[in-house]
């Protein structure tokens, strides 16, 4: 948007992928920086397969925001404080409107008053009228004249009463009168009382009797009861302190009054108490009788600043100008380009400053942004105390205000005056002087004050306004108008902190600038708006604090009239500015709506054709803005809505959905999922325009955010709730559809959820597995009965399964004869069963996800489903299998099976749910509302055809269903246990499970989803009645008749007829936006009159389901509480509260984040060249010195070092993994995996290890999943998920008798993670966008036992296999074409493959025979060399990668158990170079020789990345880092 030169230099490596492009931080562009990292994520690579160097800069991966937040919004911290209400028209405390005014004057002129002894001289001037100049009467009626006409200065939109000498009578009248006219709204009461008594100490002013022969006291009490409430009042008049004093006195009293009489003040009536006040002077001061200045100088300050500012500065200044020169300062008060109407501007701008810095927050946006007339009394009452005290005069307020006539910018005004009056006197005479043509005319100078203040404000922003500071007397003061600012990078803790009673070791933002209401006001001026509004752009871009001051300060009047504004200029900051005050106050778009041009200025600005970029900078960029700004208009707003339709913002975002720019077609999306949420009419016309089919062509997009953003869509098209109230969950499918028929409607809601299914489910992002389940819900709240049948289906066809299928095929049956019965297409019938079955599989899929959220959010629905089930007439069927709990199998409690492994589907599978659950113990109160985890190990491939095919237990799954699904028994209960919530026994749990068994995996930093049962009163210990027992009453029911055919046709009935239930007519609201069409908006439940279809008997229940006679409705005490509800709309909004314009915190100079990656990167690079060095001498040297012994757990089957840190991790044979520093020979973390038991982890590498590091665990499971914080001297917290996802999805059984589980290999340079392992594929998965790239075909039955690509660009990898072949891939061909070599010379399984550390094109290979091949890629498909260096057996082998060494340890067999053998050997001399034995502490043969099923070895060998040395692990839990000789014997042979 404002960009500003580059200056190329020299950047640290971050975290955000590279350094920043520019010396400055605050002006730089959001766009700029977006584009660029767009750029680096997702550009091809440019170098060919054979080059050899890495052509991009390493960038961190799995470290955007959403893998600290997984779509959650930020949670506020418990220190925040709401922010003040900035609009006039809220219910501020005390807010005031001001009707009208009495203006009342008492002078009786000619007539001094008894108490008061006038000077000679002394002040005359009455409204600048000298009562002596004309005749009383007619003197009095100019003063009156000239008060109301300075009044109508401040304000023209108020009527003013002059009351002039008035009588009692005359007095009570006009008041009342006045307090009729206003109403609800204030009376201003002006009292002038120069001409009668000072006020008495008991509360009383004067008036005249008719006669004026006397003076007539008037109780504040009576002009209360007058005026009523609420008012402002103005005392000018000595002594105008006892005012003051008894009104507030007589008003409290009144209050407490009203308080006894009704019990609590009456609603929309302000007290008394919070009149306000203005008195001139305290009680025991007279005003002053200068004769310089006015009588009424108080009211001359309120009314007339200017003329008393002038008058007093030429008394007080030498200066050759008349003492009534300044009332002949030429120009107009409303013209800003004269010298009074800038010198008006200026004091404007800095009484409103003095006011900001000098009251609290409440005070001034009562006083100063409630109403004009007040404001411009209370910013002038501020020059009135600077003179009045000069003359030992104060004067006072209600309420109490702090004094501010010592404030340093009253230094400011003056030198703004001397500037304009020291010209006035050349301005005079060329007003007066003969036009001269031959000289040219006296041109006024305008003042630089504004000019220079927007410098001050741009300093203040560009010299670290952004920068965080303890607090202090230069910090934010606390309880001000900051909801939260950010406490370091998102990156850091994935949580901003705040401001407000933040402990004094945080850090807060800084003290805002003085300047920030003047630059308001120089949005009045055109040559400087520009200006202005980009440089509050950028302070607004500090944070949702910064935005809430200038709401409160009044920002938002200004820009909402510059939406007229014709000037292209404005548009990129005006888009800016609005999208940051939507994203912090979602309240403005009820204005932004009233506005006559305002939303229209955002769809025309959306509707600019790519050909009209040139008026637009950045335009896809701002694009994106007006995307949100409409959104946030049409959200929970159904005038918005209606006004984004007729405006065709539906068109603009629908041609906007396939633009380059991630950011403009997520936006377009989330606006067409505002838009049409809830709105029938709106759903259609995208059906029409086949909207849904965009959207599913967008679940394959290469962003997360627009992948999430499309599901969200299709999840508000079908029903979901996109309101930011979270008791509103939606419902309704996707309306009344009323243009289609009800089996093309039906089929249009399968299709959309079934086609996301088999997109997403398999995703890496855990925020889409999330979106997708919130989508998936809504079809399961529309169509229950189809998931209840399917749900039967699956569990009838496990029992069958589990008797080896020995049992009668029921459910195949029950396909069969429902199938026989329709009338229609049987084949769509059997489609769409197949849909909703697959869809269902899925669900228990995600159930065992291994992402918490994931998995909590899918157990929800999956128990809502199961507690129908249960609740439904299958368990009513004579062969119910529901009487009691499927059994499982003998093996159950006795050890984890083995992976049962079958066919493959690849057109549709999933993985079914585990025999093996981990159970929260639910002793704590914490635990009992929470769902016990599920763990998965089968796999299974599942189509509706003849037959249905399982390979897990579902009775074993069902026995873990979140322990609140129950297996009720037939039998009777006592009454006690029959009104018991409906919960699951864990009585059934026999198993004993150990305290290693109950470990959990690392939670992410924002895991919010919580379980919800599907019952009410959910209690985990109560016995489950059934809607059996409730409805008999404990008496015993006759037998059914009917057969499982007939509750599957009942049910898929009930779907139907809820599905003609909202496509029935209903009276539209006229509310809505769609009041004037024949379409409704469905509020879900809705109307609850719906007469009842003919020909069936049902009812209506409380969610419009229709409820059969068989009796398929939601029972008693389950719980409606589908569909999920989605957070990630509010997650992308605050997308516009983060800095955008400016770098980050560590892309910062001097910040810790930028100190500590220049350092790391430093230190690297000295890692690097000296490693660098050591490697060409390592291949000579001897490798056989210990540095460092570390006594860890048993098995250390796998092994990992960190490049640069001194930490090695070390994973065990089941799931726990130790990191270690073996510099200091100590442990630093341990944490477990969470993958099931009896699975290993198979798999480890560390990935982003420049600038940190992220730790990547493979487990047998088929799961990948990824920790960071696993440092505690960088975080201090726990170890916590990045992200989870399941890299294998496709087990199968190999040839071989062992499996190898998951192996990965890791790029950097590409972001390309490679994952084998038990499967006929190897997949590639972008770590950039998170989804895979493709499936490789190996063309093998056995397993793939090691991967690894080379350290160039090269496109191509090499796999070794349990069968002993080599292939090598080309990920750039077709996926059953990706093999170009296959080696075949081994005889054994490959236990490692690995490039040649110094030859680009070769590589080596190890067998469990100890046999060593060498390979190139260039030459013919036999070996280049051959060593058999482990003759009986190899259990580890490795090449270093950068010194021509390779090593191997021999395998551990019963013969040779005590020590194991290690062998190093030269690549560059082909000799042995070390060989020696290391004890493997065991005392005894082992009885297992592989710990693991998937791991070939007992012990672990693993070369270091960059130094000389390696580590190897024992089975008795000691892993050792001998460090190389070259350490010692080459460094003196170095150069």
């Amino acid at each position: 948007m404002y960009e500003q030169p580059v200056h190329s230099r020299r950047e640290p490596i971050f975290a955000t992928g590279a350094g920043s492009d520019s010396d400055e931080g605050y002006s730089r562009s959001r766009s700029a920086r977006r584009q660029r990292n767009k750029s680096r994520q997702y550009s091809p690579d440019p170098l060919s397969p054979d080059s050899t160097l890495d052509p991009a800069p390493p960038i961190s991966y799995w470290s955007t925001k959403r893998h600290f937040t997984c779509g959650n919004p930020t949670p506020p911290p418990p220190w925040s404080t709401k922010p003040i209400t900035w609009r006039h028209t809220s219910s501020l405390p005390g807010k005031l409107k001001t009707a009208n005014a009495a203006l009342v004057v008492c002078l009786n002129i000619d007539v001094d008053p008894p108490d008061v002894v006038r000077t000679s001289p002394c002040a005359v001037l009455e409204c600048w009228v000298d009562p002596r100049s004309m005749p009383s009467h007619k003197a009095l009626e100019a003063i009156g004249a000239n008060l109301k006409h300075q009044f109508e200065g401040l304000s023209l939109k108020i009527q003013y009463k002059p009351i002039l000498d008035p009588s009692f009578e005359d007095l009570r009248k006009a008041c009342q009168q006045l307090r009729k006219q206003a109403k609800d709204d204030a009376v201003l009461f002006h009292y002038n009382g120069h001409g009668v008594p000072k006020p008495t100490a008991s509360g009383e002013l004067w008036c005249f009797n008719r006669n004026y022969t006397q003076y007539i006291p008037v109780s504040l009490q009576e002009v209360q009861n007058w005026l009523g409430s609420p008012g402002v009042y103005i005392w000018d008049c000595s002594a105008a302190g006892h005012l003051l004093t008894n009104f507030n006195a007589f008003a409290q009293r009144r209050d407490e009054d009203i308080r006894k009489l009704h019990g609590q003040f009456p609603e929309g009536v302000l007290p008394f108490s919070q009149s306000l006040q203005l008195a001139a002077c305290a009680a025991d001061e007279t005003l002053p009788t200068c004769p310089d200045l006015p009588a009424d100088v108080f009211t001359s300050c309120l009314t007339s600043p200017i003329d008393i500012a002038i008058r007093h500065y030429i008394m007080t200044n030498k200066t050759d100008l008349n003492i009534d020169a300044g009332v002949h300062m030429p120009g107009d008060l409303k013209d800003r380009r004269t010298p009074l109407g800038e010198l008006n501007w200026i004091f404007t701008a800095i009484t409103d400053t003095i006011a900001w810095t000098t009251f609290s927050p409440e005070i001034f946006a009562r006083l100063y942004r409630s109403d004009l007339l007040i404001a411009s009394l209370f910013r002038n009452f501020l020059l009135a105390e600077r003179i009045m005290k000069g003359y030992n005069c104060t004067p006072h307020t209600s309420p109490p205000l702090p004094a501010t006539n010592t404030h340093p910018l009253w230094a400011t005004w003056d030198l703004a005056l001397d500037a304009c009056v020291r010209q006035l006197p050349d301005l005079l005479a060329a007003e007066q002087a003969p036009h001269d043509r031959s000289k040219p005319a006296y041109q006024y100078v305008p003042s630089r004050f504004f000019a220079d203040q927007l410098t001050a404000f741009e300093v203040w922003i560009s010299r670290g306004g952004s920068a965080l500071t303890r607090r202090g007397p230069m910090s934010l003061p606390p309880g001000s108008n900051t909801p939260t600012s950010e406490n370091g990078p998102i990156n850091s803790n994935g949580v901003v902190a705040t401001t407000n009673n933040v402990p004094e070791h945080h850090l807060v933002p800084r003290k805002p600038p003085d300047q920030l209401p003047i630059v308001l006001q120089v949005l009045l001026s055109q040559p400087h708006r520009l200006r202005a509004l980009i440089l509050l752009s950028q302070f607004v871009d500090l944070g949702p604090w910064a935005v809430n001051l200038v709401l409160t300060i009044g920002i938002f009047p200004y820009i909402s009239k510059l939406l007229q504004a014709p000037g292209p200029d404005l548009r990129p900051v005006l888009i800016f500015l609005w999208a940051r005050i939507l994203a912090v106050d979602p309240s403005v778009q009820t204005d932004l709506y009233n506005n006559a041009q305002g939303y229209r200025y955002f769809s025309n600005i959306l509707a600019m054709k790519p050909d009209s970029a040139h008026v637009l900078p950045n335009s896809s960029e701002h694009q994106a803005m007006c995307s949100f700004i409409l959104a946030a208009m049409a959200r929970d707003f159904p005038k918005g809505q209606q006004a984004c339709w007729e405006e065709n913002v539906f068109q603009s975002c629908y041609e906007r959905l396939e633009e380059p720019d991630f950011l403009l077609r997520q936006w377009t999306t989330l606006c067409i999922a505002q838009m049409w949420c809830g709105f029938d009419r709106g759903k259609m016309i995208g059906y029409e325009h086949r909207t849904h089919d965009k959207l599913t062509h967008l679940l394959s997009d290469d962003s997360a955010e627009v992948r999430c953003a499309a599901l969200y869509a299709l999840g508000t098209f079908m029903g979901a709730s996109g309101s930011r109230d979270p008791e509103q969950r939606g419902g309704g499918g996707s309306g009344a559809m009323y243009d289609l028929d009800e089996r093309t409607h039906f089929q249009l809601e399968a299709t959309i959820v079934t086609g996301a299914t088999l997109v997403v489910k398999d995703d890496a992002s855990p925020m889409c597995r999330k979106e997708l389940l919130v989508l998936i819900s809504c079809l399961v709240k529309e169509w229950r009965g189809y998931f209840i049948v399917c749900a039967w289906l699956y569990w009838e066809e496990e029992e069958r399964r589990r008797r080896h299928g020995q049992s009668y095929a029921v459910a195949l049956d029950a396909v069969n004869e429902w199938l026989s019965r329709l009338n229609g297409d049987v084949q769509i019938s059997r489609m769409l069963l197949s849909s909703f079955y697959t869809i269902f599989v899925v669900l228990l899929d995600l159930s065992t996800d291994p992402y918490q959220e994931v998995a909590t959010y899918a157990q929800t629905i999956v128990d809502y489903i199961m507690a129908l089930l249960l609740d439904s007439p299958f368990r009513n069927l004579e062969s119910s299998p529901f009487e009691s709990p499927p059994s499982a199998p003998k093996d159950y409690f006795q050890g984890p099976p083995q992976l049962q492994l079958g066919p493959r589907d690849r057109k549709v599978s999933t993985q079914s749910l585990a025999s093996s659950a981990t159970l929260a113990a639910p002793s704590s109160e914490k635990s009992a509302g929470l769902r016990p985890s599920l763990s998965r190990t089968d796999t299974m491939t599942s189509t509706i055809s003849n037959t249905i095919k399982r390979t897990s237990s579902f009775a074993n799954a069902l026995k873990n269903l979140a322990g609140t699904i129950a297996f009720p028994s037939v039998e009777g209960h006592d009454s006690h246990s029959r009104h018991a919530s409906p919960a699951p026994s864990y009585q059934t749990l026999t198993p004993r499970v150990t305290q290693a068994e109950l470990s959990r995996p690392p939670s992410p930093v924002l895991s919010v989803a919580q379980y919800t049962s599907p019952y009410d009163n959910y209690n985990p210990y109560a016995s489950s009645p059934t809607r059996t027992e409730l409805d008999s009453n404990g008496s015993h029911s006759p037998p059914p008749t009917f057969q499982p055919s007939d509750v599957m046709e009942a049910l898929i009935e009930e779907d139907m007829e809820r599905l003609r239930a909202r496509r029935k007519p209903k009276r539209s609201s006229s509310s809505h936006p769609n009041s004037h069409s024949q379409y409704h908006n469905y509020n879900y439940p809705g109307n609850m009159n719906m007469p009842s279809p003919s020909n069936s008997t049902f009812s209506v229940d409380s969610t419009n389901s229709v409820i059969l006679g068989l009796g398929t409705g939601l029972g008693p005490g389950i719980r409606d509480m589908l569909p999920l509800k989605s957070t990630f709309f509010d997650w992308c909004c605050e997308y516009f509260t983060e800095p955008q314009m400016r770098q980050t915190e560590a892309d910062e100079p001097g910040s810790l984040q930028y100190n500590y990656q220049v350092w790391r990167q430093t230190r690297n690079e000295q890692i690097d060249s000296v490693t660098k060095n050591q490697a060409r001498f390592a291949a000579e040297c001897p490798w056989d010195r210990r540095v460092a012994t570390l006594q860890g757990p048993s098995n250390p089957l796998v092994m990992t070092f960190h490049a640069y840190d001194k930490h090695l991790f070390v994973a065990n044979d089941s799931d726990i993994v130790s990191v270690w520093d073996w510099g200091q020979r100590k442990k630093i973390r341990t944490f477990c995996n969470g993958n099931p038991r009896g699975t290993s982890i198979t798999s480890m590498v560390v990935i982003n290890q420049d600038v940190g590091g992220i730790v990547v665990t493979g487990s047998a499971d088929g799961v990948v999943r990824l920790y960071r914080h696993y440092d505690p001297e960088l975080d201090l917290g726990p170890v916590q998920m990045v992200s989870a996802f399941r890299g294998l999805n496709d087990l199968v059984k190999t040839r071989s008798s062992q499996g190898a589980g998951l192996v990965m290999d890791w790029k950097q340079s590409t972001g390309i993670l490679l994952v084998g392992g038990d499967s006929k594929v190897i997949k590639t998965w972008d770590a950039q966008t998170e989804i895979q790239g493709m499936d490789l075909d190996t063309d093998s039955n056995s397993p793939v036992t090691s991967i690894v690509t080379d350290h160039g660009a090269s496109q191509t990898f090499v796999a070794g296999f349990g069968d002993g072949s080599v292939k090598v891939f080309d990920r750039r061909l077709e996926e059953d074409e990706a093999i170009i070599r296959t080696y075949s010379e081994h005889n054994s399984w490959i236990q490692n493959v690995r490039p040649h550390p110094t030859t680009g094109s070769q590589f080596l290979s190890a067998g469990l025979d100890g046999e060593v091949k060498l390979w190139d890629l260039r030459g013919s498909d036999e070996a280049v060399d051959t060593w058999r260096i482990l003759p009986h057996g190899l259990a580890s082998f490795d090449v270093h990668n950068s010194a021509a060494v390779f090593a191997g340890t021999s395998a551990v067999t019963h013969s040779n158990w005590k020590s194991q053998h290690l062998k190093f050997h030269s690549l560059a001399q082909d000799q042995i170079l070390s060989q020696f034995d290391v004890p493997t502490g065991l005392i005894m043969p082992p009885v297992r020789l592989h710990p693991s099923p998937y791991i070939q070895r007992t012990t672990s060998f693993v070369f270091h990345p960059t130094e000389m040395l390696y580590g190897v692990g024992e089975p008795d839990g000691t892993s050792e880092d001998p460090s190389a000789s070259v350490f010692v014997c080459v460094t003196d042979n170095i150069p």
